[in-house]
């Protein structure tokens, strides 16, 4: 009994194998370069209206822990046991708004999950068809003229009120986010987040909501960092 009780404590606790610093470095270097070019990717091909470039600028830093995670714990099962333990006490929480931000993560994640368990060949041959897939479905369909941009309507609450301004907005745009909304005796002002597929789309809306006051203001302003 006590025999197996010792083959039991050394299969749990010393049961370990020599990370390799060299591996470790290469498969890091391996990272870098994966994780910018899916950062570059997103920004380019994905059509979410989230800032592009503040979400993919996580992307090296998952997949590194990620990697860091997965070479440590694959040594020892204590250690993956450990970890199980301090997964179940963490709440994640992130604020996913569409299922193509979750795609990339896992994207991200699988990068790390792979070469943290020395697989560099095969993620940089399945990142390889991953981008194939993104920049010829990208390229088939023609550089997208989508662009993100901040639309503040302001005027007097007798004239306009927001569900007018909220369905101009969305007959002529489709795709929006309220982001601030502001209503007093004197004024009203609404700020969203849309796409315009094209400049004309701009005027067409400027038309609609001048049929509501004529003396509300408009303005439109690209942010640089979508």
């Amino acid at each position: 009994m006590n025999d197996k009780w010792g083959l039991f404590q050394k299969f749990l606790i010393t049961q370990e194998q020599q990370i390799s610093l060299q591996d470790f470095l290469l498969n890091a270097i391996v990272l870098l370069v994966l994780a910018l070019i899916l950062e570059f990717t997103y920004i380019k091909c994905a059509k979410t209206i989230s800032n592009r470039k503040q979400f993919s600028a996580n992307f090296l830093l998952i997949s590194f822990t990620t990697m860091l995670i997965i070479t440590i714990v694959k040594s020892s099962l204590a250690l993956s046991l450990g970890l199980v333990g301090a997964l179940s006490i963490v709440r994640f929480r992130a604020a996913i708004k569409e299922p193509e931000e979750l795609a990339y993560l896992f994207f991200a994640i699988s990068v790390g999950l792979g070469l943290g368990a020395s697989q560099t060949m095969v993620v940089i041959e399945a990142f390889a068809i991953g981008m194939v897939f993104i920049w010829g479905r990208f390229l088939i369909k023609g550089k997208s003229t989508w662009q993100n941009l901040y639309l503040n309507v302001s005027g007097n609450p007798s004239e306009i009120n927001l569900n007018k301004v909220v369905d101009i907005v969305k007959n002529t745009f489709g795709k929006y986010q309220l982001k601030r909304y502001d209503e007093n005796g004197k004024a009203i002002e609404v700020s969203f987040v849309i796409d315009s597929p094209k400049p004309e789309k701009l005027q067409d809306f400027k038309t609609e909501i001048n049929r509501l006051s004529k003396e509300v203001k408009i303005s439109f302003v690209e942010s640089k960092s979508f």
